[in-house]
């Protein structure tokens, strides 16, 4: 398994877990308890972690999700809360979830281990929210929540190359949002208002963006050897399934 494959392998793994976190019922109260819509803590709580920045900061850090809803999410928030306070306590969420969740994973020392090693391995140029999250200080060090927050960071990582991919192939967010199995459901789900550019043109352009991303996602891979980059994808399938329970 090359650190390409690696990469490409793990993505689904990772999505999974990070969803599984995200719609967990303590994290849909957390933004309760902080009086925001589901939108603006989805918004405020990845991005807050950039600090106290411009809505138009927050849209070009995110890509994917449409400049105007990024903005109402923004401005909802500051309203109430700083948004780094609530990326803070997203944090806090995640190391809370990740210490019920993933501390009784029967491996949970080797794959904090291992995804630890890809994350120290990351070349944050250009990955301005991966770079925020890394330096965000992670408030609990039992095992389970430091696995947490390295599996979080993996899929912020993959986000944010994916977006530096899809911009080099010459493609818009909305145009990539469009070309990828989702569609124009996809779009609506993620602020973009019609109309929508037609698919088939630029489907072919998305298919060479994935593969620049798993080579841009690859090369942190790289710190691990080929027996465990098999390791690891294995250790993510199998958290993946047992979160879907």
């Amino acid at each position: 398994m090359t650190p390409e494959q690696a990469a490409a392998n793990a993505k689904t793994g990772l999505a999974t877990i990070v969803g599984a976190f995200a719609e967990s019922p303590q994290t849909l109260r957390r933004a309760r308890l902080l009086g925001l819509s589901g939108w603006a803590y989805h918004v405020s709580a990845r991005a807050g972690a950039l600090g106290d920045v411009r809505p138009e900061t927050v849209a070009a850090a995110i890509g994917f999700i449409a400049p105007e809803a990024v903005t109402d999410g923004w401005e909802a928030t500051a309203k109430t809360s700083a948004p780094m306070e609530v990326a803070t306590w997203h944090l806090h969420e995640l190391c809370k979830w990740g210490i019920e969740q993933i501390g009784g994973f029967p491996r949970v020392g080797r794959l904090l281990e291992l995804t630890g090693r890809v994350v120290d391995a990351v070349e944050h140029a250009g990955l301005p929210l991966f770079a925020a999250w890394r330096a965000m200080p992670v408030p609990d060090q039992t095992p389970g929540a430091r696995a947490a927050v390295t599996l979080h960071l993996l899929h912020e990582h993959r986000l944010g190359v994916h977006l530096v991919a899809v911009r080099a192939s010459g493609l818009t967010p909305l145009q990539a949002i469009i070309a990828g199995p989702e569609g124009e459901t996809g779009a609506v789900a993620f602020g973009w208002q019609p109309p929508y550019p037609p698919a088939g043109p630029i489907v072919r352009r998305l298919l060479w963006a994935d593969s620049v991303a798993d080579a841009l996602a690859g090369q942190a891979y790289v710190a691990l050897d080929m027996a465990e980059r098999i390791e690891l994808v294995g250790l993510l399938q199998s958290l993946s399934q047992r979160l879907a329970r």
